[in-house]
């Protein structure tokens, strides 16, 4: 499943749909230009608090999932510590693989 993910990440890249780093995260978000947030579970925790709290000051979805490393390699880009998705499209499938990912750990036990 995480292949998937990874796939679809590098797809919104290519396409111009994926913006990363938390700079140009902040000035798409402040454009209205957003439909999802990945904030890795390894970003610190100031991090995710600062954008947690502008999702949902902004009403976008964000998610706080993967580790900095493999997402960044998924994109072909080093040490990216905030995601963003601008097309619907790709926002609506790539948070429904990190959702049914999440589910089949916990199906099985966590591993």
């Amino acid at each position: 499943m995480k292949n998937d993910i990874s796939n679809w990440l590098g797809l919104a890249q290519r396409s111009g749909n994926l913006i990363t780093g938390e700079d140009t995260c902040l000035f798409y978000i402040k454009k209205n230009a957003v439909k999802l947030i990945i904030i890795p579970e390894d970003a610190s925790s100031q991090t995710q608090k600062k954008f947690q709290n502008i999702a949902r000051q902004k009403n976008i979805p964000f998610v706080i999932y993967g580790h900095r490393d493999i997402l960044s390699q998924a994109i072909g880009k080093a040490n990216r510590t905030v995601y963003a998705i601008r097309d619907q499209v790709f926002a609506t499938k790539i948070l429904y693989l990190i959702e049914k990912h999440r589910g089949s750990l916990n199906n099985r036990g966590g591993e």
